[in-house]
């Protein structure tokens, strides 16, 4: 079974803006509440490797996510892959102007390689998808104090 979630948002900030936080390996790692660790792999941020500990009682222990942006256009689009052997991941983020600011459109798909992870992600993937929005406007919102 695969998990696919959509979901978008407004932000009262143009899009330039929004690519800086989204084109950024670290904060889009940071948002994810399973994510407790991550390296960049090159110096461009196109490369990163996120460690992924998911509560389930099957998998006790972090599995390194190999991720990789596979398309990249500033600043309107991102898709990313990451693999592992536990899971493999699609996410795009599309980034929309609108007249308040801008859309950001995502989608993310989750294909689990072992038992209970797709579970676990058709009932958390909204939810990190509401973290990845309250970290980008804490973001935006350093920029106005």
């Amino acid at each position: 079974m695969t998990v696919r979630v959509n979901r978008s948002f407004e932000l009262g900030a143009p899009p330039e803006r929004v690519w800086e936080f989204i084109a950024d390996p670290e904060k889009r790692a940071r948002s994810i509440s399973v994510v407790t660790g991550y390296t960049t792999n090159d110096s461009e941020g196109i490369r990163a490797t996120w460690d992924v500990k998911l509560p389930l009682p099957l998998i006790t222990r972090t599995v390194e996510v190999d991720t990789e942006d596979v398309i990249r256009r500033p600043p309107e689009y991102v898709k990313f892959v990451g693999r592992s052997k536990m899971l493999d991941v699609t996410g795009e983020h599309k980034i929309v102007e609108t007249e308040t600011g801008s859309r950001l459109e995502n989608t993310f798909v989750v294909d689990g390689h072992l038992p209970g992870v797709e579970k676990f992600f058709k009932r958390n993937l909204d939810g990190e998808l509401e973290n990845l929005q309250r970290e980008l406007e804490r973001d935006i919102r350093r920029d106005t104090i």
